[in-house]
């Protein structure tokens, strides 16, 4: 299990951003998200060109302690602003020049530029990873507004299950969200198993959370419940993006086990 290489990273920003952009192409900007009811389709997208802005923002002036300042990112609209106006087409360019901008400074920096994190990397590696993987979840979300079907190659979806497990399971994450806390507890563990991949991607995860800390590895073992099907829709239903009771995948076990951990391990 490694992580993919940096130029990944960075190439799939702009493509998954390119994917976003065609997933909205002539949509009402106006529509609620339904796997985040609490956002129009245009502040989906607003939160997408942001986040890339902000992280492009942290790696050019090699940000290295945390600040709650929006560095290089655009206003946060609220109800009422003008920016929610936009059309999808002015969206779509809004988006691409920030992907475009994040990832020419990641290029220029490389991977090993210290920059402030909230992960134990504290470098370029992170941003370049993390934005993949908030592009490609979130354009999930667009799709689901839209009505295109949701795919995304086996190895981004894997090192996506990856992250958020590192995420999740870090000790800097269980004190900023103490709902972490509350999913320890004994005979807790949990099995995901992608039923579509190739058997080098090893598209298997074994979650502990038993213990005093919750702890994960790509492995087949026995779990209180587990989760067997496509890896997109295993990745879905990890990332709440889909219910497990669409039937997409078979929930073996404690499905109450299974809930109780999608309900407080929201990100």
């Amino acid at each position: 299990m490694t992580h993919l290489s940096y130029d990944r990273y960075c190439s799939e920003v702009v493509t998954q951003t390119t994917l976003l952009r065609e997933a909205i192409r002539g949509a009402d900007l106006t529509a609620t998200v339904p796997t985040c009811p609490e956002w129009t389709l245009a502040q989906l997208l607003l939160h997408v060109g942001q986040a890339h802005r902000y992280a492009e923002g942290l790696v050019r002036t090699r940000t290295t302690s945390f600040t709650p300042t929006d560095i290089g990112a655009a206003p946060t609209p609220g109800p009422g602003d003008p920016a929610l106006d936009a059309d999808a087409a002015a969206f779509g360019a809004w988006l691409a020049e920030g992907a475009e901008t994040l990832v020419e400074t990641l290029r220029a920096s490389g991977p090993d530029t210290g920059v402030w994190t909230f992960g134990p990397r504290q470098n370029a590696d992170f941003w370049a990873r993390r934005m993949t993987h908030e592009t490609v979840i979130h354009r999930a979300d667009a799709e689901a507004t839209t009505g295109v079907e949701f795919t995304v190659a086996p190895e981004i979806a894997a090192d996506c299950l990856d992250e958020w497990l590192q995420i999740v399971s870090s000790p800097m994450a269980m004190e900023y969200n103490p709902a972490y806390k509350e999913l320890l507890g004994p005979g807790r563990t949990l099995h995901l198993h992608a039923t579509d991949t190739a058997p080098e991607l090893e598209a298997e995860w074994f979650v502990d959370y038993s213990g005093e800390r919750i702890e994960w590895r790509r492995a087949h073992e026995k779990a209180a419940v587990v989760v067997r099907g496509p890896l997109t829709d295993v990745l879905s239903v990890f990332y709440r993006r889909q219910s497990p009771a669409d039937g997409r995948v078979e929930v073996l076990g404690d499905r109450e086990l299974l809930e109780f951990w999608l309900e407080r391990a929201r990100f």
